[in-house]
């Protein structure tokens, strides 16, 4: 039993490095090129970020409904049929699912693209009724975006299938290398036609976003190379199945359909959250404030694109977790193995708590100096951005229990919560933007999320009997280690702020740099001296600690 415990946290612990690795460099890439990108805008910035914030919020939506949540289900149906020794099966669920994928694109895109008219407009309800008028800039954007809609399917499903056998190296790299590809054509395409042709913004926005199915295509080119590098492994494991289970190909389409409904409306959780903000900030904020239209949309921008894009570089932490999760949840789950559930959800949760904690506190700490970097000094826009990084821990920790209550095929009871959340951001979305006004939407979603995050603990404390106290335990020392490297940062960036100015990117930018650097390095020393490294990530960290002369300090059991 300890043996297996230990195999569970080193695939958990590696499956995390590689899809932290796509995650975090997709992210750092994703926001990286709006530095460039936005100084290419010039005074159209904020509204040109606005347009692609409302467009990605659909997009995603879209995005969620044509992969149908069937990735999600194959991975997991994948993994339970491979601890059986059925791997024959995992691989009729890959080539039907491809099927279905391909029909939900299609579909998906066109809806999209068509629908555009009456999805681009703040109040859909009139634009259905009465025809209301849509924003052109909104349209066409919004349909650039179809393109991806109508690839990205496939991409997801190819994904799903690797993460099906716990290696996640291949989804990773093609991460990467779609968020490469599209970064490029970015780029490329908003330099050319702002600085050399000296064009309309609205077409580089455009050009902007149809860089998602660019990058899409170099994805699936990727994956399809390590299928083809896997064959003979692949095969050889079909050989050796049992093929004791028998399963008609009807059958198989809808046990594909059947898992994938759950996590289509779970998946969708963040994106919900995000589109109330959407259809209901500018009338809510309207009501309060006299602002013109475009004032209203660049607050937005603040919180729902700017600030967004940098904490889902940390969210993306949450994300890698639990795409690991799944798999081995459900694989224990297939086996009926009830200790090993207990000890891969304590390893989640604190391997969650270990990364996401100081990583939000750190992002709070930096909050002025790096949006000084994306997007130039603005100190509201850095006042969102603070309080969206503690908004971070509420959106991973939120994401990595919806992922545990689906490998363990809770998925009623995480659509119920999920819903519940939903209603309690609706409920207090107008009294927090009346009282907070451009930080109430943030509120209001940390409440929501909040309320979801405490029903699920309490199921899986009670369902699963995991030791909660020992994740409390250490929850405190991660706690007490990232307020300590908190407060240095903090004092870091405000020292150093006295010195050079904060206001000016290449300044901003030394201030980061440096703080980044003291602050992980003494947020490591601290874990790794009290022990508390070494008892989440596992004996990978003793090797490391021998070789840097660290010795650990002994504590009586405070945080076994």
């Amino acid at each position: 039993m300890e043996n297996n415990t230990k195999n569970t946290k080193e695939t958990m612990v590696k499956g995390s490095a590689w899809m932290t690795f796509g995650s975090i460099v997709s992210r750092i890439l994703g926001a990286l090129y709006i530095i460039p990108w936005y100084a290419w805008m010039g005074s159209h910035g904020n509204i040109a970020n606005a347009l692609t914030a409302k467009s990605y919020n659909i997009y995603s939506l879209f995005i969620i409904i044509s992969t149908a949540g069937i990735p999600g289900a194959v991975a997991k149906q994948v993994a339970k049929y491979n601890a059986l020794n059925e791997y024959d099966i995992g691989r009729k669920l890959f080539r039907r699912g491809l099927i279905l994928m391909a029909m939900f694109g299609v579909i998906c895109a066109a809806i999209m693209y068509f629908g555009a008219p009456i999805l681009a407009t703040d109040d859909i309800i009139g634009a259905l009724l009465h025809g209301a008028k849509s924003d052109p800039r909104q349209v066409a954007v919004m349909r650039s975006l179809s393109y991806a809609v109508l690839i990205i399917p496939i991409l997801s499903i190819m994904r799903g299938y690797f993460q099906g056998y716990a290696d996640m190296m291949p989804p990773a790299m093609s991460q990467f290398v779609e968020q490469l590809a599209r970064v490029i054509w970015m780029l490329l395409t908003a330099y050319i036609i702002m600085q050399v042709q000296h064009g309309s913004y609205v077409h580089a926005v455009v050009q902007s976003n149809l860089a998602a199915a660019i990058g899409a295509v170099f994805g699936i080119l990727l994956l399809v190379w390590f299928l083809y590098r896997r064959r003979n492994e692949l095969n050889a494991l079909m050989e050796q199945s049992n093929h004791a289970i028998k399963i008609s190909t009807a059958g198989i389409f809808w046990e594909i359909i059947n898992q994938s409904i759950p996590f289509i409306i779970i998946d969708s959780g963040i994106t919900l959250f995000q589109l109330i903000d959407q259809y209901t900030f500018h009338p809510m904020i309207a009501m309060f404030v006299h602002a013109s239209s475009d004032q209203i949309e660049s607050w937005y921008a603040l919180f729902g694109l700017n600030a967004n894009k940098l904490i889902m570089i940390i969210v993306s932490l949450a994300t890698a977790m639990s795409v690991t999760a799944i798999p081995l949840l459900s694989g224990a789950h297939a086996r009926r193995d009830y200790a090993s559930i207990s000890s891969q959800i304590e390893n989640t949760l604190e391997l969650f708590l270990f990364v996401m904690i100081p990583a939000s506190l750190g992002m709070a700490a930096i909050a002025t100096p790096i949006y000084t970097i994306f997007y130039g000094y603005d100190q509201l826009g850095s006042n969102v951005l603070y309080l969206s990084s503690f908004t971070a821990i509420s959106l991973g920790l939120f994401t990595v229990l919806m992922a545990i209550l689906q490998g363990l095929s809770e998925n009623g009871l995480a659509i119920k919560y999920l819903v519940l959340g939903i209603i309690i951001k609706f409920a207090v979305q107008l009294p927090m933007i009346k009282f907070f006004k451009v930080y109430g939407p943030l509120l209001a979603t940390n409440i929501g999320l909040i309320i979801t995050i405490w029903l699920s603990l309490k199921h899986l404390k009670v369902r699963y009997k995991y030791n909660s106290n020992r994740t409390s335990r250490r929850f405190i020392g991660i706690a007490i280690f990232s307020m300590a490297m908190f407060v240095i940062v903090t004092g870091v960036v405000d020292f150093g702020g006295r010195i050079i100015s904060p206001e000016r990117r290449p300044t901003s930018f030394v201030l980061v740099t440096l703080a980044v650097i003291i602050g992980g390095l003494l947020y490591a020393f601290l874990t790794v001296k009290f022990g508390l490294a070494q008892k989440i990530i596992g004996p990978k960290v003793e090797k490391k600690k021998k070789k840097l002369h660290i010795r650990v300090k002994k504590r009586k059991r405070k945080l076994e």
